[in-house]
């Protein structure tokens, strides 16, 4: 079945006017016709089984029916701190971090990240991955959109100690594997360096914010990978693929 974020609250026997991203997707991509069904969802919880009442030139209006109390959100409350990579690769990152159920994301510039952009181009970026965790989580049956956090500076994030719960990093050098953390089921933050990695600086400043250096295996993983792989093993350990 064919899944729709719609950004507004939803109820059961209310018409929603489909935005035009909706519209697009299935009217003129599925070619999806007047009593075809689809799910809606409204990234608050739950989804509802929706069925296509009007369909115009360049709009349509659909019908909620049936609401499903469903909850494919992990226990975990999961914290990716990612500084930012280029162009698809930070794309890859967001889609699959939020197929692996993380809670909230940060966007990070650390000294040796290569994207610098202005505020006006930071917000366009925004915007364009706010995108990329909805179709995310419309593919992956998610019925809660994950927060993402404006763009930040790492040392100013890490004074302000806005991670939560357990802290984690990558270290090269680290003495610790994630199998040898105990995790005491509250919240937790992963951070992931950049292109070439965070500094010895960085990672003494993260340390000294209380974040515990591990590595994953001997081999050297990219920024888009290291943060996916990793949460793909907390979720093995602690989440809900145990």
């Amino acid at each position: 079945m064919t899944r729709i974020h719609l950004d507004t609250p939803l109820a059961e026997g209310a018409s929603v006017a489909l935005p035009e991203p909706a519209f697009r997707h299935l009217v003129q991509v599925l070619r999806m016709r007047e009593g075809e069904t689809f799910t809606a969802f409204d990234g608050r919880g739950g989804e509802y089984d929706a069925v296509l009442v009007e369909i115009g030139k360049r709009s349509a209006t659909a019908r909620l029916l049936a609401r499903h109390d469903v909850d494919r959100e992990s226990p975990l409350d999961l914290t990716l701190a990612q500084c930012i990579s280029k162009g698809e690769r930070m794309d890859y990152t967001l889609q699959k971090a939020v197929e692996l159920g993380v809670t909230r994301i940060v966007p990070l510039i650390s000294g040796r990240s290569v994207v610098r952009l202005d505020d006006d181009r930071w917000e366009k970026k925004l915007e364009h991955w706010r995108g990329v965790i909805v179709s995310a989580a419309e593919q992956s049956g998610r019925t809660r959109l994950p927060i993402l956090e404006p763009v930040q500076d790492l040392p100013g994030w890490l004074v302000d100690e806005r991670a939560r719960g357990d802290r984690i990093t990558l270290d090269p050098n680290g003495r610790h594997t994630l199998r040898d953390l105990p995790h005491r089921h509250g919240p937790v933050t992963f951070l992931v360096g950049p292109e070439g990695g965070l500094s010895d600086g960085e990672l003494d400043h993260a340390r000294r914010a209380g974040f515990i250096g591990i590595r994953i295996g001997p081999r050297v993983l990219r920024t888009e990978t290291a943060g996916v792989a990793a949460i793909a093993v907390i979720q093995a350990l602690w989440g809900d693929w145990n």
